[in-house]
């Protein structure tokens, strides 16, 4: 009887270790059944406590939330979207022309007008370029020997051709160019063309007409030097001579001691005196009224186009020693003297008649586009009114001429700004219709 209790005491205990074992087996090893048990509860199917955990998990709501976020979420977006084009439009468009210098006047346009840098800084550089922003335009400037047909980087279908047409070499040279131009515009590689033209000083132009777009042809704008017929400020401009850049003329920036310091000379002249001339009439004049030691003279026979370094240093310092300059007519009235004595505060005395050729003879000519922006200058009709203005200069006190000076030098400085303004409205409102 003891030995049955026994046995079953043990089976007892076996029976209870057992599932005690079971029991710690399934509560640490067997995670399947767990969730297993926890997604029957997620589904309310067992307990009614297992029902009170899946009831406060449940959000009938959800979706609607979930919609709502999403919606929310492309609101932003939208909103984030219209900001960023808001900005786009509101942000200045930029537009691009590329100047091809095929013309020492297109340096006095660079560097004079736009003042764009150039680079390389040597002047005898085969290949310089250089680029500058004015207005929503930016400008890339090309010029040089290298700078050849087919060879300049376009990045740009709006281009701006500076040409010579002051003699018949130089005319066939520009229609090479021109030619050339016609032919990226018909293959479609640039769409607008302007040209700024060193004219016939007689104005005769007729070689370029039929490659203005008036006539059928391409060029859309013509900036054009000297007072020509042609000038309407609809798509023919009138453009400054400027200064000898073929000669390397410098940009002058103006100083206290140019401004102020009183110039041991009244007035200079250094040029070539054609024979049967107005010059050879103002040299006599000069001789005669014994004014030779006042203004300082250099008188030749022969016009070179290229000074040495000897010349170039005297007349540089005649401009900047003197109180005024002489500016007699050549085979046109405007000349590179007016604008290099405007340079050094020189004012120039101008001869002011119209020369022969087929030149406007307007109520302004000539010189109209110097005389209509209002250019502080000396005008004679006849060098024989020289002496009496020399004898003016004498009683004038320091002070006068150095306020003279600087209306001088201040005029030139906003006339080169007025000319940069004009360029490049004229071509916002040719090439991209801005107004």
């Amino acid at each position: 009887m003891r030995l049955i209790r026994k046995k079953i005491a043990i089976v007892v205990v076996l029976v209870y270790v057992f599932f005690s074992l079971y029991a710690a087996y399934n509560v640490f090893f067997n995670k399947k059944v767990i969730s297993r048990v926890h997604r029957v509860v997620k589904k309310g199917s067992a307990t009614s406590d297992s029902a009170n955990v899946a009831e406060e998990e449940w959000n009938p709501w959800e979706e609607d939330e979930r919609v709502d976020s999403i919606n929310v979420l492309q609101k932003r977006r939208e909103a984030y979207r219209s900001y960023q084009e808001h900005i786009a439009k509101s942000r200045p468009k930029r537009y691009k022309v590329q100047i091809w210098g095929k013309a020492a006047i297109g340096l006095y346009l660079w560097e004079h007008i736009l003042e764009g840098p150039l680079n390389p800084t040597v002047k005898t550089g085969h290949w310089r370029e250089g680029e500058i922003q004015s207005g929503k335009i930016n400008f890339s400037f090309y010029t040089g020997p290298a700078v050849v047909q087919g060879h300049v980087p376009l990045d740009t279908d709006s281009v701006v051709l500076v040409l010579n047409g002051r003699e018949q070499q130089k005319i066939s040279y520009s229609l090479q160019w021109l030619q050339h131009a016609q032919a990226l515009v018909q293959a479609h590689t640039i769409s607008r063309v302007a040209v700024v033209l060193l004219g016939s000083e007689q104005c005769t132009n007729d070689w370029i007409s039929p490659y203005l777009k008036r006539q059928g042809g391409f060029v859309d704008l013509l900036f054009l030097v000297y007072d020509s017929p042609w000038v309407n400020d609809k798509d023919v401009f009138q453009w400054p001579l400027g200064v000898a850049t073929y000669r390397d003329f410098p940009v002058v920036t103006p100083n206290t001691q140019m401004v102020s310091s009183a110039r041991p000379y009244v007035c200079n002249f250094l040029g070539t005196v054609y024979k049967n001339s107005s010059r050879e009439i103002l040299m006599g004049i000069l001789k005669q009224n014994d004014m030779e030691k006042q203004c300082l003279t250099n008188a030749r026979e022969k016009w070179l186009p290229q000074e040495t370094a000897e010349t170039s240093r005297q007349y540089h310092t005649a401009l900047a020693q003197s109180d005024l300059t002489l500016c007699p007519v050549g085979v046109n009235s405007e000349c590179y003297r007016i604008y290099e004595a405007c340079a050094y505060g020189s004012v120039p005395v101008v001869e002011d008649v119209l020369t022969p050729g087929s030149c406007a003879d307007g109520r302004s000519s000539p010189l109209r586009l110097l005389k209509d922006a209002g250019a502080p200058f000396i005008f004679l009709k006849d060098w024989n009114e020289l002496p009496a203005l020399l004898k003016k200069e004498h009683v004038m006190t320091q002070a006068e001429k150095t306020e003279r000076r600087m209306r001088l030098l201040e005029w030139y400085a906003g006339f080169r700004q007025q000319m940069k303004d004009k360029f490049t409205e004229v071509l916002e409102e040719g090439f991209f219709k801005l107004s």
